[in-house]
């Protein structure tokens, strides 16, 4: 498991942001609940640090960590949402061959002479 964390000491009033890679939740609506939450999450913390006082080159920094953590959730979000549909699309087109006058077999076959 990958687990990306956000030191409170290299970012002084930030909280600690934990994200990990491997999903918890067992189906796919809860683990996209949890990472659109983890990123709005995030999303609060750029902005504190956007309207917080301090060094700007110290603010850069905590704001690209943490742009980075949003851009890894939103991998993984994406992977989720293309697994779901992908299992859904599975589920939608029938598992057996199609039969009938359409379909080529030795039964159906006629011979052109030329």
């Amino acid at each position: 498991m990958a687990a990306i964390s956000l030191p409170s000491s290299s970012a002084p009033g930030l909280q600690t942001t934990t994200v990990n890679a491997s999903p918890q939740g067992s189906d796919a609506s809860s683990q996209i609940t949890r990472i659109t939450q983890q990123i709005t999450k995030l999303t609060q913390q750029l902005k504190t640090i956007a309207d917080g006082s301090g060094d700007a080159d110290e603010k850069q920094k905590q704001a690209e960590m943490i742009q980075e953590q949003i851009t890894m959730l939103e991998a993984q979000l994406a992977q989720i949402q293309r697994q779901q549909a992908e299992k859904e699309q599975a589920q939608a087109t029938p598992s057996t061959p199609a039969t009938g006058v359409n379909n080529p077999s030795d039964d159906h076959q006629i011979d052109i002479y030329v």
